[in-house]
């Protein structure tokens, strides 16, 4: 067994993790519950604290051994020790009840990469040509005053995110020291972008990194992915800030953008030649109800 406590500049974030045995022969943990991390979440109108589910993962060997209870009992039970007893958490199964259910979409950035590895195909009537041409980008940003954010945006972002997130019906409630710690920009962890207007951050933007191995290939080893994290329009349209946040990802190689259809991300996906993708995302809240909410309507994103 194992817990993990990492400090973010003035508040903590608790990371519980709970090992269990090893598989005999094959000398591995049999399954890890890990990253429960402390947060504050505006469900409607009221703030809960709660945590924050990543993952939990178990053996392929032991999938059908009734392994993941037990490792969320564990996690349950830790997690009440602290005084918390609501968790938020996204699946791609079905499980009694989402509060919430969203889809990603994918922006090829790379499409002969992408088609090579099998990650998507040629489109019916269409050639390769065609389809690099299709999703060329620009060489360069198009949005004055579009830059990486530095310490120094810090509070101008972050006042912006927090006035943006209030007008949703399920959405983290961050602190300052909080903003700072998830986005201040960090290499091959997340990238974060703000839009400056005669001094003042007017709109703010944020990805982060989440790559995967390639297996069993000649040429590519890995898929590098770009996935949209939080974004505020403010001053600049939509449209024009995602399609910077494409091409600054496009310069730094990366291969595929994906994002979710909340926030009123859709409204713009088809223009950004996004293509949707064929499963669904969905949210849920352990021991706490609540009405179902619209995607255009959901804030929060989960890393």
């Amino acid at each position: 067994m194992s817990k993990t406590t990492t400090t973010c500049s003035g508040s903590t974030i608790q990371l519980l993790s709970w090992i269990g045995r090893s598989i005999p022969r094959a000398g591995c943990p049999s399954g890890i519950a890990a990253s429960a991390s402390r947060r504050t979440v505006k469900i409607y109108d009221k703030q809960k604290r709660v945590v924050e589910i990543n993952f939990l993962c178990v053996h392929k060997r032991l999938r059908n051994k009734r392994v993941a209870p037990v490792l969320i009992r564990e996690i349950t039970r830790r997690v009440n020790q602290q005084g918390i007893f609501q968790a938020v958490y996204t699946a791609g199964v079905i499980l009694p009840k989402p509060v919430a259910r969203c889809r990603y979409w994918h922006r090829s950035l790379n499409p002969r990469k992408l088609i090579d590895i099998k990650f998507s195909h040629l489109a019916r009537n269409m050639t390769m040509q065609r389809t690099l041409k299709l999703y060329r980008l620009p060489d360069e940003t198009k949005t004055p005053g579009f830059r990486m954010m530095t310490a120094a945006d810090i509070t101008g972002a972050y006042t912006l995110l927090a006035q943006y997130l209030s007008t949703f019906e399920l959405a983290p409630v961050f602190t300052r020291d909080e903003f700072e710690y998830w986005f201040l920009p960090r290499p091959n962890i997340i990238d974060s972008f703000v839009v400056e207007t005669e001094g003042k951050v007017t709109a703010f933007c944020s990805f982060y990194h989440l790559p995967s191995t390639v297996v069993s290939h000649p040429r590519y080893k890995q898929l590098k992915a770009a996935y949209a994290y939080y974004t505020v329009p403010g001053k600049t349209p939509l449209k024009e800030l995602l399609l910077d946040c494409l091409v600054w990802a496009k310069k730094h190689d990366f291969d595929v953008f994906n994002a979710l259809d909340l926030m009123g991300n859709s409204f713009v996906f088809e223009d950004l030649k996004f293509g949707i993708g064929d499963g669904n995302l969905q949210y849920y809240l352990y021991n706490w109800k609540c009405p179902m909410i619209e995607p255009d309507k959901v804030g929060l994103v989960l890393m």
